[in-house]
């Protein structure tokens, strides 16, 4: 099964598919295509080993079975069922149907999933003389719907849970940054992966977790406990392990890269630090307690400043935002001249508050607030 060819289509966040499109094609994929929401390719389910592995800023890696027209519920249900699930089954798995639906006669999610279920379970317990069970929380297969102009696209999910689930995180904070949201930042940033980075709002730090992973080309998917693909029939388990293990040996921290990360709030810098003892990153991190407008920055650091402050429902009040991004912007225009920074803000006042340059300008979706990365040089 690894080496027959398939389509894929690897999931991202709004306006990162340019992005996921770039590291695609380092992955060195066949015949990728940009498309609204992510990116198609074709290959064989180790590439999508590989791209579960590796991809940073991906959500999930589905592998397409079958595409044909919907009109109806009888319809949907009988070509449903001319798939073999069989090859995606295995006795006693449970699974659940996603389903979405846009400009479609079928305009209900929920009527959609629930006959494709049954064609699934008809199916199998036809063939098998087994019911698969269905499980919402914790399923082992994840059965994809997309309907598109009565268009319908059939796909099984190669990653089970969320890629942004890397399996580092053990403290969450107050409105942590989604993995694959870190990534994309830190890639979108401009940073050489060399030059000093420093995170004056860190929270959990995730950004400087995402950070150190990409600087020492260690795969993100390494964290995890499993994946989806691990639970189809015929699963290779000792290539999956070598495919594993030959990633891990790549991985390599730079020896003079400094991160540095400053939190005001003890209780959080305390969880910052055990996501970094879980990622494996104690020894190459360092979190300083204090304010960000007190951080000692070096003059003539060259450093990137990377960072996600306080704005929007992640504070109660907005004047307290302002206070401390122009105290922020203060500390930036004594003793950062020549540094880079990529600021995220729901609110282009904020890149004035913080006295920002005007620069780079990138749309970012921070967990449904819609978000501006601004990526500039101060002066």
């Amino acid at each position: 099964m690894t080496g027959a060819r398939s389509t894929y289509f690897v999931t991202c966040g709004r306006g990162l598919e340019p992005l996921l499109h770039a590291e695609c094609k380092e992955l060195a994929f066949a015949k990728l295509e940009r498309q609204v929401g992510g990116v198609r390719f074709e290959g064989t389910l180790a590439d999508a080993w590989r791209a579960n592995l590796w991809l940073r800023t991906a959500i999930r890696v589905l592998l397409r079975l079958v595409r044909f027209e919907a009109l109806d519920g009888d319809q949907l249900y009988v070509r449903a069922g001319e798939v073999d699930w069989t090859q995606w089954f295995t006795p006693g798995s449970t699974f659940v149907v996603d389903a979405q639906t846009n400009q479609s006669a079928l305009d209900h999610s929920q009527f959609v999933a629930q006959r494709v279920k049954d064609a699934i379970v008809d199916q199998l317990r036809a063939k098998t003389g087994e019911r698969p069970s269905v499980d919402k929380e914790a399923p082992d297969v994840v059965v994809h719907v997309h309907l598109f102009k009565d268009r319908c696209t059939l796909s099984v999910d190669t990653s089970g849970s969320s890629l942004h689930k890397r399996g580092w995180r053990r403290f969450q904070g107050r409105a942590p940054l989604a993995e694959t949201t870190a990534a994309a930042i830190v890639l979108l940033s401009g940073w050489d992966r060399r030059a000093p980075l420093v995170d004056p709002f860190c929270g959990s730090g995730t950004l400087l977790v995402e950070a150190a992973l990409l600087a020492s080309r260690h795969a993100p998917g390494l964290f995890r406990e499993s994946f989806g693909f691990e639970r189809f029939p015929g699963h290779d388990a000792a290539a999956w392990h070598r495919m594993r293990d030959a990633a891990r040996e790549l991985s390599s921290f730079p020896k003079k890269l400094k991160l540095v990360g400053v939190e005001r709030d003890a209780a959080t810098l305390a969880g910052a630090r055990e996501n970094l003892a879980a990622a494996g990153l104690t020894e190459h991190v360092e979190l300083v307690e204090g304010r960000a407008d007190d951080y000692e920055f070096k003059r003539g650091w060259n450093a990137w400043i990377v960072t996600n402050p306080p704005y929007g429902e992640r504070v109660g009040d907005p004047r307290d935002v302002e206070r401390t991004l122009r105290a922020f912007g203060a500390r930036l225009a004594e003793r950062c001249s020549g540094y880079g920074i990529a600021m995220l803000g729901d609110d282009r006042k904020l890149f004035e508050f913080a006295r920002l340059p005007k620069g780079e300008e990138h749309a970012v979706d921070n967990g449904g607030i819609e978000c501006r990365l601004r990526v500039a040089r101060l002066a």
